[in-house]
C-alpha cells in the first residue's frame, strides 16, 4: 500500500507548490469522503504551515447519485444559496482553494443527461462570482487527485478494488513527481521548462494555428494581444502557485469568431459523470455547426446547449506526446490527467488572463477582443502522436510548431 510518508510528501507538495499556502491564510478544501485519511494529513499540514482556518467541503459519489435519482426537477435545477455564500466568503477573505477530484467516471451514466445539464447550469450561474476569483487568479487555487475505488477500477478493470487503488497511487505518485527525493524542487525545474515554452510561443506571436491529424483539419485564429501561459501562475497578491497538478501544458486563448474546420477527439471525455467518446465537432466562424459522437451524443448536445458561449472555444493547450501522463499508457477518464497527456481545446469560457489586460476588462470588452464567455469550460483531448500543428505569422509565413505529436520548435531555452 502507499506509505504514510508518500502521502505526507504529496500533501506537502499540494500546499507548498499547489496553492502555496501563506501563514495566516485560510484554506478551503473540496475532498471525497473516501479520501478522508489523505485529507486529514493535508489539514494537519495546513495548520503546521500557519493556516488560520481550514474548511472541508466533503463530497460523496453515492450521495450524489442518490440525489440525481430521487430529487425533484425543481431541486435539481437550483443551487443552494448557502453554498454560494460560503465560497464567496472564503474568496473575499483571500483563502486558498484546494480541490481533490476523484469522481467515478461512470457515476451518472444511467441518469437522464438533461437533469445533469440543468444541475450543471444552475451551479455555473450561481458560482459566477466565485469563478471570477479563480479564472482571474485573484486567489490561489489548485486541483489534484487521489485514487478512489470506482475510479481506480475503471482504469484497471481486471484488478481488485485494493489492487486497483494501489496501481493508481503508483501512477499518480510518478506523474506528479512525488516519487522524487524533493518533489518541490522537481516541480521548480518542471515549471522552468514550461516557462521557456510559453516564452518561445509568446515571442512567435502567431496569428493562426493549423491542426492536422486523422479526422482533424482545423484553423484557429489567435486574438491580438494573446498570451501563452503554463505551469505556475501568479495571484493578484503576487503569490506563485500551480493551478493543476499534474500540468504539462502551455495554453492560450483562441479567437472566438476565428475557428473553422473539423476536430476529432482522441480520448474519452468525462463530463458530469458521463462519458463522451469518439466525437467530432465542426466549426464555422468560431461556432460549432455540427457534431457527432459514438458514445454520449445526448450529453454532448446538452453541453453545447448550456449557452451560446458553449458552442465556441475558450482555450487551446499544447502538450507533447512524450509527457509523463501520455507515457504512462493509461486513459484516466479524468480531465486533470488526460488533458496533460494530449493537446486539447476547451468549449466555453476563456481565461481573461490569456489576453493582455484581460483580467481588468468587462465581458463586452473581452468579446470585442475575441475572448469567449460562457457558464461552462470543458477541455477535451485532440492530441496524439499523429498530430501536426503549423503556426502562421502575421505576414502569412508558416512554420512547424508540432510534428508527430511533439514540439518542432526548439524548447531547450539555449
Amino acid at each position: 500500500m502507499v506509505t504514510e510518508q508518500t502521502m505526507e510528501k504529496y500533501a506537502e507538495l499540494a500546499l507548498r507548490t499547489g496553492v502555496n499556502l501563506q501563514k495566516g491564510q485560510a484554506l478551503m478544501i473540496n475532498a471525497p469522503i473516501e479520501g478522508a485519511d489523505f485529507t486529514k494529513i493535508v489539514v494537519r499540514k495546513a495548520y503546521e504551515h500557519g493556516a488560520k482556518d481550514v474548511h472541508i467541503n466533503w463530497v460523496d459519489d453515492e450521495l450524489t447519485l442518490l440525489h440525481y435519482e430521487n430529487a425533484p426537477d425543481e431541486v435539481i435545477a437550483t443551487y443552494p444559496e448557502w453554498k454560494v455564500k460560503l465560497h464567496n466568503m472564503y474568496a473575499e477573505d483571500g483563502a486558498a482553494v484546494l480541490s481533490i477530484r476523484s469522481t467515478n467516471p461512470d457515476l451518472l451514466k444511467d441518469i437522464d443527461p438533461s437533469r445533469v445539464a440543468k444541475a450543471n447550469k444552475a451551479a455555473a450561474e450561481a458560482m459566477t462570482t466565485f469563478r471570477k476569483y479563480t479564472m482571474n487568479d485573484k486567489i490561489t487555487w489548485s486541483i489534484i487527485s487521489i485514487p478512489t475505488g470506482d475510479w481506480a477500477q475503471k482504469i484497471f478493470p481486471g484488478k481488485s478494488k485494493e489492487d486497483a487503488i494501489e496501481a493508481l497511487w503508483d501512477a499518480i505518485v510518478k506523474i506528479v513527481r512525488v516519487d522524487q527525493d524533493d518533489p518541490v524542487a522537481a516541480w521548480d525545474k518542471h515549471n522552468e521548462g514550461l516557462r521557456i515554452a510559453r516564452e518561445v510561443l509568446n515571442e512567435k506571436n502567431y496569428k493562426k494555428l493549423i491542426f492536422k491529424a486523422p479526422g482533424t483539419n482545423l484553423e484557429m485564429e489567435l486574438p491580438e494581444g494573446h498570451i501563452w501561459k503554463g505551469g505556475s501562475a501568479e495571484s493578484e497578491k503576487g503569490i506563485v502557485f500551480n493551478p493543476n497538478m499534474p500540468t504539462e501544458e502551455v495554453f492560450s486563448v483562441p479567437h472566438k469568431y476565428g475557428v473553422n474546420g473539423t476536430v476529432a477527439s482522441t480520448k474519452p471525455l468525462n463530463y458530469g459523470g458521463s462519458l463522451i467518446d469518439h466525437f467530432s465537432l465542426t466549426f464555422k466562424d468560431g461556432k460549432v455547426v455540427d457534431f457527432k459522437a459514438e458514445e454520449g451524443e445526448d450529453t454532448l448536445k446538452h453541453l453545447l446547449e448550456t449557452d451560446e458561449g458553449a458552442t465556441r472555444l475558450g482555450e487551446v493547450a499544447l502538450v507533447p506526446h512524450e509527457s509523463p501522463v501520455s507515457q504512462s499508457g493509461l486513459i484516466f477518464y479524468n480531465t486533470l490527467f488526460d488533458e496533460n497527456a494530449s493537446c486539447h481545446i476547451a468549449l466555453g469560457k476563456a481565461y481573461p488572463t490569456n489576453l493582455e489586460g484581460g483580467s481588468a476588462m468587462s465581458n463586452e470588452e473581452l468579446d470585442q477582443h475575441g475572448v469567449n464567455d460562457s457558464l461552462t469550460h470543458v477541455d477535451f483531448m485532440i492530441g496524439s502522436e499523429k498530430l501536426d500543428i503549423d503556426g502562421v505569422h502575421a505576414d502569412g509565413t508558416t512554420e512547424p510548431v508540432f510534428r508527430n505529436g511533439t514540439w518542432a520548435l526548439d524548447m531547450s531555452g539555449k
